[in-house]
């Protein structure tokens, strides 16, 4: 057995030492079970009889050096560390603060803020309803039974039987005109679902929708209502139009487009080459739908309207992809 050998492994091992990790290996590979020393102790029995002792007392005060040199290193590169830490701890506080990002409202909630501002300052007021309701409130009381074609058109989230995610924020006008007599003036901003997915439509939006019943509301308070909306919030010279459509909760029923913002009117994917954008649909409120709540509908009568938030932030910021809102890029966001 070369106890020479052994001084080399080593001093080799304790000269590669540089920090605290280093220390700790060492002492593993050195004094561990299976280290250095416990190699050289394991072979003595295989030296004459004569020669054991001295071989192990001399690994033995080799090994005692060697520890107490491990623990020298484990204080200096420990109080190193500790150091280390300390520094990168330290607060200068002769150096300029960073300033924080400021958050914003996103784009949506600055867009229904402005719409519920706008309605409000023409007397509406405002109304919550579930998210999650019950088909008769989403469908039948608005003259929608089962076996009609229009449910077709809802794409429909059910969660159960009688059960959906609400496509539309319709059945808070039922829930309020069951709740109370007229005069009602209403508007109803809130999230809902349809399975849709594409550049202008998501299957969670958000939707704004109007009621105003009295004694002899007519066609014309909701053409100027509705005028009035499109002008404050896009600009008194933008183009407006009714067109005559259907909703089975209203009669007679129109869509109300403006001219597209993204083109000028020239024709892109986003208006499908028309120059136009639907952004509301209205109408008189079906008699149907009256008699459904009790009203008296030889008494009263009245008008509804519904738009979506982010068609309406769409025109408004010139957004070709609905998804943006959506995506959370901070980039996008932070524009407005």
């Amino acid at each position: 057995m070369d106890i020479g050998v052994l001084q080399n492994r080593v001093d080799k091992e304790l000269s590669s030492i540089k920090t605290i990790d280093d220390v700790r290996k060492a002492k593993v590979s050195l004094l561990g079970r299976k280290g250095i020393f416990s190699e050289y102790i394991e072979n003595i029995k295989l030296l004459d009889k004569g020669e054991r002792k001295g071989a192990g007392q001399e690994i033995n005060a080799h090994k005692l050096r060697t520890e107490s040199r491990l623990r020298e290193l484990e204080d200096f590169y420990g109080e190193e560390e500790k150091k280390k830490r300390e520094a990168a701890s330290r607060i200068d506080i002769t150096m300029p603060g960073k300033m924080p990002l400021a958050g914003k409202k996103h784009p949506l909630t600055q867009t229904l803020d402005e719409m519920i501002r706008i309605f409000t300052s023409l007397g509406f007021s405002v109304a919550e309803g579930p998210d999650i309701e019950l088909e008769y409130y989403n469908f039948e009381a608005l003259n929608i039974p089962a076996d009609h074609p229009a449910r077709d058109m809802q794409d429909t989230f059910y969660i159960q039987n009688g059960i959906v995610l609400r496509t539309h924020t319709s059945p808070v006008q039922i829930r309020v005109m069951e709740s109370q007599l007229p005069p009602v003036k209403i508007i109803a901003p809130g999230t809902v679902y349809r399975c849709d997915n594409d550049i202008s439509h998501t299957p969670m939006f958000h939707q704004v929708e109007g009621l105003m019943v009295d004694k002899n509301v007519r066609f014309s308070d909701l053409k100027g209502i509705l005028s009035m909306f499109v002008q404050d919030m896009f600009g008194k010279d933008t183009p407006l139009r009714f067109r005559p459509s259907y909703f089975p909760f209203t009669e007679p029923s129109a869509e109300v487009d403006i001219g597209c913002v993204i083109c000028g009117g020239t024709g892109c994917r986003v208006c499908k080459d028309t120059g136009w954008i639907e952004i509301i649909g209205s109408g008189m409120v079906h008699p149907q739908v009256f008699r459904n709540v009790g009203y008296d509908q030889e008494e009263i009568t009245g008008f509804a309207f519904g738009m979506g938030v982010e068609r309406v932030a769409m025109i408004r910021y010139g957004i070709d992809d609905i998804r943006q809102f959506y995506y959370n890029d901070i980039r996008f966001l932070s524009q407005f």
